[in-house]
């Protein structure tokens, strides 16, 4: 089977060729730089299957390319799939595989930093202390323990943060979800009955839903005005979960108190590259970056090398299934 990797970053090259095959199989890869859209969709030619991440673009016009091109197989080497369109995939006769969990402890962990980040200021005194300022005034920050925090989500990635939270700091964890887990209670946490409780009640709130029609922007206008003022958001899973203009309007008025966001609902343009010599023209991006009081990282809480080898390998064991059965474990079906 060839595989055409899109956005490969020296990471993907790693740790796919890295990853145990077995002997009876025989996978090659092509490692592309470019992200997958209209323009690059020819690169596919010659291809079996593709293998994309988060920011790839797979709409219905590109999923027909692919199947022109004779590509049988998608293979997203992520837990997200709104990048693809499903409809289109059925339609084309094209499978859909995912990694639905490579590491949930590398999120939860990354997410709970971020909370500490905005709330003791830790980037604030980094950069203070490199320029010999040391200073307390302006990095006040307030504890943890016994803080409300709300879950929107509860994934193994939620249940995690939240597990972490409750447990190791002491705060009263409650969480939202339209499909509640029997787990919550042994990881201290607590579910609500309305997403409208969780948003009044919290004084932290941390994303952990997946990105679907029923959860865009399900941080908006409305959602904040039931917030308290001073409210801390976190957001590790999709952009798309948050209005940037409501958000923009919410730091303004100085509703929220601080953001912490791993994710941004246009990151494409950005993330995953090099921008430093550039100018950034998404103007509500570079509002977002102006506050002193929002810190962005660039899509980085999977980053670890458990979670990598982990996603390798469910992708080669898809790729491995889908080849050899027509299906696998992890299939994406509209």
């Amino acid at each position: 089977m060839k595989v055409a990797v899109f956005g490969a970053r020296k990471y993907d090259v790693e740790c796919l060729n890295g990853a145990s095959i077995p002997a009876e199989k025989e996978l090659k890869f092509t490692f592309l730089d470019a992200l997958l859209d209209e323009v690059t969709v020819p690169l596919a030619a010659g291809h079996d299957a593709v293998c994309l991440f988060v920011n790839d673009i797979c709409d219905a016009n590109v999923v027909k390319k692919l199947r022109d091109l004779g590509v049988k197989f998608i293979a997203l080497r992520c837990a997200g799939f709104n990048n693809v369109d499903l409809e289109a995939t059925a339609q084309y006769g094209i499978k859909v595989a995912r990694v639905p969990s490579y590491s949930p402890e590398a999120v939860a962990e990354f997410t709970v930093g971020m909370i500490m980040t905005v709330v003791r200021k830790y980037h604030k005194a980094y950069n203070r202390v490199r320029e010999g300022n040391f200073l307390l005034e302006g990095l006040m920050g307030s504890n943890i323990n016994g803080k409300t925090i709300g879950i929107i989500g509860t994934g193994r990635i939620g249940l995690l943060t939240g597990k972490i939270l409750a447990k190791g700091f002491g705060a009263n964890v409650i969480a939202y979800d339209p499909y509640p887990s029997k787990a919550a209670e042994e990881y201290g946490i607590s579910y609500v009955e309305t997403m409208d409780e969780l948003l009044s009640r919290s004084d932290i709130i941390s994303l952990h839903c997946p990105l679907m029609e029923s959860t865009k922007y399900i941080i908006n206008d409305n959602s904040l005005a039931k917030t308290k003022k001073g409210v801390i958001l976190v957001n590790t899973s999709r952009g798309g979960l948050i209005d940037s203009y409501a958000l923009i309007r919410g730091l303004k008025t100085g509703h929220i108190a601080a953001v912490g966001l791993d994710v941004y609902e246009r990151e494409s343009n950005y993330f995953f590259a090099d921008s430093s010599s550039k100018v950034i023209a998404d103007d509500t991006f570079a509002r977002l970056l102006s506050f002193y009081n929002v810190f962005v990282t660039g899509h980085q809480a999977f980053f670890t090398i458990e979670a990598l080898q982990s996603i390798a390998e469910t992708t080669i064991q898809n790729l491995i299934d889908l080849e050899s059965t027509g299906t696998c474990k992890f299939l994406v079906e509209a």
